[in-house]
């Protein structure tokens, strides 16, 4: 099978998703490969700041999504053992500090909106394998596996928004820095209390950082920071010095803790690293999200720092084609105008977790 587009998008997440509607409205025909079979897939990373909800709001999706179902938190609670020794709250004329949204609700509300579009085309179950050059050396679309098939599908322009592990920035052999941050994280999912708020819990326990983060359909995401590389060493001993901090802090907890976390593979262990790509651009391609720049958990800053990179890309992008110029040097205007402001998150992050005992003081 062969398919035509002026954009060829690989990774349907929130950034991917969002960059393919911005662009089909723009009447610029675009094709989204998603390796997954639907939306419906698990996410950690769901909670959206001030900044992405005014992009949802000035692209008419927030509506929709809310009528899906997303949790506005009111407020962050910093606690000392039972004692909150910090709190904040919403500013004057807001009602919420953050907002949980379930990607599958995100990515649903986008894709409906979308799929009327005749510009708008999205494959799941799709694979990339290779991408294609032209004579000038210019990315000029995908081989990619759907369903155990072969398709090829031409384009423009190439899009990379495939996460932290990128294909397409493997391919196009664009090196990245990484960075480790000295811990991982260990994230557990358990149900609600009655009267439990929506709101975002951090504890100081033994130095480290334990965060509960309240989601809708009535759950409660749990993370513990644990030295980095020490979870299989981890998984040889007790859970009970992970739980009883939980407990002692927060009683109402135990019965959905004793029933939900009876063993190790209750967590999910996530290596901690934040990541820069050496460039953003080739002729003809781009790297946006994940792939381009992965965030730390601190802060549940990588979602909205992605799909600020689609709000921002997607004109620049429609310039480009419109004109004709896709290469590196006219689609540097985007990495330039992103860079520097990730760059200072990223520093922020680091800052934020070397002071975080501070906020207990």
């Amino acid at each position: 099978m062969n398919l035509h587009a002026d954009v060829c998008i690989v990774g349907g997440g929130p950034a991917g998703s969002l960059l393919g509607h911005l662009l089909a409205k723009n009447g610029v025909s675009t094709v989204i490969i998603e390796r997954s079979a639907g939306v419906n897939r698990q996410f950690r990373g769901e909670h959206i700041n001030a900044e992405t909800e005014a992009i949802l709001k000035e692209h008419q999706l927030f509506k929709k999504i809310e009528e899906l179902g997303l949790l506005k938190m009111k407020k962050v609670e910093y606690f000392a053992g039972k004692k909150i020794v910090n709190s904040i709250s919403p500013g004057d004329h807001e009602d919420h500090v953050g907002i949980h949204v379930p990607q599958a609700h995100l990515l649903s509300a986008i894709i409906q909106e979308s799929e009327a579009n005749k510009n708008f085309q999205l494959l799941f179950n799709t694979t990339v394998k290779e991408l294609i050059q032209d004579e000038n050396g210019f990315y000029s679309g995908v081989k990619a596996i759907q369903n155990g098939e072969e398709i090829h599908i031409s384009s423009k322009v190439t899009i990379g928004a495939d996460g932290r592990y990128s294909t397409v920035r493997k391919l196009a052999n664009i090196p990245t820095i990484e960075m480790t941050h000295g811990y991982d994280v260990l994230w557990a999912k358990i149900p609600a209390p009655a009267g439990w708020q929506p709101t975002t819990r951090m504890v100081l326990v033994n130095g480290h950082q334990l965060a509960l983060f309240t989601q809708t359909g009535g759950f409660i995401q749990i993370g513990w920071n644990i030295p980095e590389g020490s979870f299989p060493t981890l998984r040889k001993g007790s859970l009970q010095p992970y739980l009883e901090p939980l407990i002692d802090s927060f009683p109402e907890l135990k019965a959905g803790v004793s029933e939900n976390l009876r063993s190790w593979n209750d967590f999910v262990c996530l290596k901690v690293q934040s990541s820069r790509s050496e460039t953003w651009v080739k002729d003809g391609l781009i790297l946006i999200g994940d792939a381009a720049h992965t965030m730390t958990p601190t802060g549940a800053i990588g979602i909205n720092c992605g799909m600020k990179d689609a709000h921002v890309l997607a004109p620049i992008l429609t310039k480009a084609i419109i004109e004709n110029d896709i290469s590196a040097v006219q689609l540097k205007t985007f990495e330039m105008s992103r860079k520097n402001e990730i760059k200072t998150q990223q520093l922020m992050q680091l800052k934020q977790e070397t002071s975080f005992a501070e906020k207990f003081a």
